[in-house]
């Protein structure tokens, strides 16, 4: 545990203006990303009696080693910068919002010839007009379903669309009505482009325009006697009305806001948005985050609107946003107004609701919020006591000086020796930390291509890219014949740490004693003899340790062994994805072999579009001549060799299943 007093600043050298300051651990790692009016006045609230901070505050100052800080103009410059540098160094002692679950949306694709509407999760695509989230995706569906017979736009999948197109026949949808069959051209682009614009814009909230005109249509055609025409427009308003019963009216005047609410404790904090659009709540969603100090409810407000909008972009933005609080300095919230009014591109009202029906909606919300920050805590409280006695118990067991809150584990990935690749994932106080995972190809350097082999091989590359430090980067130079300190080297230009820069508590192989064998003389010979090695064999799930002829044997429910097998499956699940890839990669190599004109790069331009080898057997000769580098007569010739070449079923080598080719 560090002391605060060896990196406190000299009294008198933090400035009084406003800006940003990070605290960064021993290893040059930002830890905390912290914004000011007054640094100085901030600062020195960090320096204070440690038996008064925060619990987390307290783990924060015990671990970091430095702080440094960066002076700005004005407070929405602080603002803009502090989001830059949380985005870039995601430090671990920020509070992040995580979302409780994933939310389903339903997505228009208009950036596409032939816009789609379908359920879509997870990141959002550039010019795809999204609206949610919805808490079930049943949900979406069934409106859909009710929306599809007024507006009859695509929804199959491309797979579907290009078959319908070849075949010259619709799908169900489209005999239905439901569809209005692009594909076999009943419309063509435009009218079908139409069809999703008037789609999108009932989705935004215009729907009583929409109803009364084909109310106005109904009526008439009634009148000319055309009962039927009537007759489905009589449905249609029906199917709409029922669509738009879902959402019921909360803002008697169409207002479009975000409105927030959020609860927490000492240690934690749930916060919950409705999505209101035309007076309508078209969504909610969740997130739950650790508390990093005793923030007042305002600034929880600020950071987590700073959050979500910033990931998102400035077309969530909402005219008006409704909070439980604001900033208690009203040049904080001025600040945090105008950074959304410039993101938005357009005016914003962040205010709180003090009576009437908008006061009512944000005491729902905060309901919601009170009711999700308690079934969180029935579920976190033992998953939290759950992660740390873990660690213990895999201290204990393998006798080391500290709990291993940094765990790496490797495994091999090959095809009867063929396409050798390595797998090296990231567990970081118990849950896995992706953007630390690393894949390795397999050269045979180490003279073979066993597992053995491969595992020194991989572990010799991985630690002696952890040595290769910049020497400033390396602190005192080691005495002769020593290795150089162990301390991860930091990009002068950039400020980030290089990759392979952070020595784990435990490095873990998938394998048995002569795997642990092999990775402890690699790490040797890399020189970092100091960090400890297991190995954890399938069969009996025993724990191996190096130059041991007896395991350890974790009792079936230790915690302890229940983590090391899940670090053990993401190095599995990992590396057998990468081989995948590598497999399908050479699996076109060779079927594409004596195309003309068809090199190395054009290949991977193939594989980076399709990216699978079942993706190019269904694609086009339109398709691929779009790929950059490609022309007709090119792509003709991919399309020829591949139908040479029939499909023939993949199998699995471990189950003897067949797979889809």
């Amino acid at each position: 545990m560090a002391d605060p007093t060896t990196y406190r600043p000299a009294p008198g050298s933090i400035p009084v203006e406003p800006g940003v300051y990070r605290f960064s651990d021993a290893h040059g790692r930002v830890i905390y990303v912290g914004k000011a009016k007054s640094l100085r006045a901030r600062l020195s609230s960090y320096f204070q009696d440690l038996s008064a901070l925060h619990p987390r505050t307290f783990a924060m100052v015990t671990t970091a080693a430095k702080v440094e800080w960066t002076v700005v103009r004005t407070e929405v410059e602080a603002l803009q910068l502090e989001y830059s540098w949380i985005k870039e160094f995601d430090p671990r002692f920020n509070v992040r919002y995580r979302d409780d679950k994933s939310y389903p949306y339903l997505a228009v694709t208009l950036n596409e010839e032939f816009p789609r509407a379908m359920v879509m999760r997870g990141a959002k695509k550039r010019g795809v007009r999204y609206f949610g989230p919805y808490a079930h995706a049943w949900a979406i569906r069934e409106s859909l379903d009710q929306l599809l017979r007024v507006f009859p736009v695509r929804s199959c999948s491309k797979g579907v669309f290009n078959r319908s197109k070849q075949i010259g026949r619709p799908c169900l949808l489209g005999y239905i009505g439901k569809c209005s069959a692009p594909c076999v051209g009943r419309v063509d682009a435009d009218e079908h482009r139409q069809i999703a614009d008037d789609l999108v814009s009932f989705l935004d909230g215009r729907t009583s325009g929409y109803v009364r005109r084909l109310e106005k249509e109904m009526k008439a055609a009634a009148a000319e006697l055309d009962y039927e025409r009537a007759a489905r427009l009589r449905d249609d308003i029906a199917a709409l009305e029922r669509a738009m019963e879902a959402n019921a009216v909360v803002l008697g005047d169409g207002t479009d806001a975000d409105v927030v609410a959020l609860a927490d404790d000492t240690l934690e904090v749930a916060v919950q948005v409705f999505y209101v659009r035309g007076g309508r709540v078209r969504g909610q969603r969740g997130w739950v985050a650790d508390k990093s100090d005793d923030a007042p409810a305002g600034e929880l407000v600020e950071r987590f609107l700073l959050q979500l909008y910033g990931e998102l972009g400035g077309e969530s933005v909402p005219r008006e946003v409704l909070v439980p609080a604001l900033p208690d300095d009203p040049g904080e919230a001025a600040a945090l107004t105008e950074l959304l009014a410039e993101l938005r591109g357009g005016r914003v009202d962040i205010r709180v609701p003090q009576r009437g029906d908008k006061r009512a909606l944000l005491q729902t919300v905060a309901a919601n919020a009170k009711q999700s920050l308690n079934l969180h805590k029935t579920k976190r409280a033992s998953d939290l006591t759950t992660r740390s006695r873990a660690l213990e118990e895999i201290q204990e067991a393998l006798e080391l000086d500290e709990p291993p809150l940094r765990i790496e584990c490797y495994d091999i990935s090959n095809l009867a020796g063929t396409e050798v690749v390595g797998s090296m994932v990231v567990f970081e106080d118990g849950l896995p930390r992706k953007s630390e995972y690393r894949k390795f190809t397999v050269r045979g350097e180490q003279g073979g291509t066993d597992d053995v082999a491969s595992i020194r091989e991989v572990l010799i590359r991985r630690f002696r890219r952890l040595r290769e430090s910049p020497q400033a980067d390396q602190g005192e130079p080691a005495p002769d014949g020593a290795a150089p300190e162990l301390r991860p080297g930091i990009d002068p230009d950039t400020g980030r740490p290089r990759k392979f820069s952070y020595a784990p508590g435990l490095v873990v192989v998938d394998g048995g004693q002569p795997q642990v064998n092999a990775a402890r003389q690699a790490m040797d010979e890399a020189g970092v003899s100091d960090i400890p090695v297991v190995g954890l064999a399938k069969r009996l799930e025993e724990v191996w340790p190096p130059d041991s002829d007896h395991p350890i044997i974790l009792p079936r429910t230790s915690e302890g062994l229940y983590l090391l097998q899940r670090v053990r499956d993401e190095a599995h699940r990992f590396a057998i994805t990468f081989h995948r890839q590598r497999r399908s990669t050479s699996m076109v190599d060779s079927l594409l072999d004596g195309v003309p004109g068809l090199g190395p790069t054009r290949r991977k331009a193939l594989m980076t579009t399709f990216g699978s080898l079942k993706r190019l057997r269904t694609a086009t000769m339109e398709q691929i001549a779009e790929v950059p580098g490609f022309g007709p007569a090119t792509a003709q010739a991919v399309v020829d060799a591949l139908a040479q070449r029939p499909a023939t079923p993949a199998v699995n080598t471990a189950t003897g299943e067949i797979l889809d080719p």
